[in-house]
């Protein structure tokens, strides 16, 4: 091997490379997902301090009155130890990796998506991205029905950066916005927000805020001091699906 070489191989010139293939790219909050990596040797050996994964998405943060959009990492998954690449070798590493069950949908302008890395010491690590499409779990999708079913339309979706009160693990929470079209809800209710809190697969917390409309001047003072929107929060779980409609129902009657 030239000195040449190894320089170059040093700074991530005709280094190794990193491919990822995942099983599928539809998946759904705390599922397992399947793949391989494949690296591909460059023009010299290079020795690999590890292969990752990153989980990422991004976000609207807001700093001083101004708004941006920031990536988060949601999680890392470490798929290898220390080992050598030899000059135009490939590997294959096989993997399983379960997804957390904060992950985000993919629903609005939210994205998500999986960066293979491989971590070269002194090096410019080479690293491969490939998006997922997060789809509601069977609950959360209960969930979404009924919602349609009261005649609620989603407005938007967007993940935002957390208050402290409402954060967990994520420094963001993605916000599900309804307005009523029809149903017993339209003219009664501004629009209808959900967080949703996965505790498991079969059961989530969920933080509701009614935003009720204003209704003669009572309403409209109210409306002007904040006085408009209620919290609520409750627990639903998978049995809850054929009867979601009407538990929802329940809570939106009692702040309308």
């Amino acid at each position: 091997m030239s000195l040449f070489n190894k320089v170059f191989a040093s700074v991530g010139i005709g280094a190794a490379k990193v491919d990822t293939m995942l099983e599928k790219e539809h998946v759904m909050p705390g599922e397992e997902i399947r793949g391989i990596v494949q690296v591909r040797g460059g023009n010299a050996a290079q020795q690999i301090d590890e292969i990752y994964l990153a989980l990422h998405t991004t976000y609207i943060k807001e700093t001083n009155d101004k708004k941006y959009t920031s990536t988060a990492q949601i999680d890392r998954f470490r798929l290898t130890q220390s080992f050598l690449i030899k000059e135009n070798e490939q590997k294959q590493f096989p993997f399983s990796i379960r997804l957390p069950l904060e992950v985000p949908l993919s629903m609005g302008r939210t994205k998500v998506w999986v960066s293979t890395g491989l971590d070269i010491k002194n090096a410019i690590d080479p690293t491969d991205k490939d998006y997922l499409t997060v789809v509601p779990s069977r609950l959360m999708a209960g969930i979404f029905d009924a919602v349609d079913e009261l005649g609620f339309r989603l407005r938007e979706a967007e993940c935002e950066q957390a208050p402290r009160h409402l954060r967990r693990h994520l420094p963001f929470i993605q916000e599900f916005e309804f307005v009523p079209i029809s149903g017993p809800y339209r003219g009664r209710l501004d629009e209808l927000e959900i967080i949703f809190y996965p505790n498991s697969q079969d059961e989530v917390e969920i933080l509701m805020q009614v935003d009720r409309r204003a209704r003669g001047l009572g309403g409209f003072l109210s409306e002007a001091m904040g006085m408009d929107e209620s919290f609520v929060r409750m627990t639903l779980h998978a049995s809850d699906i054929h009867g979601m409609k009407q538990k929802i129902q329940s809570v939106l009657e009692r702040y309308c």
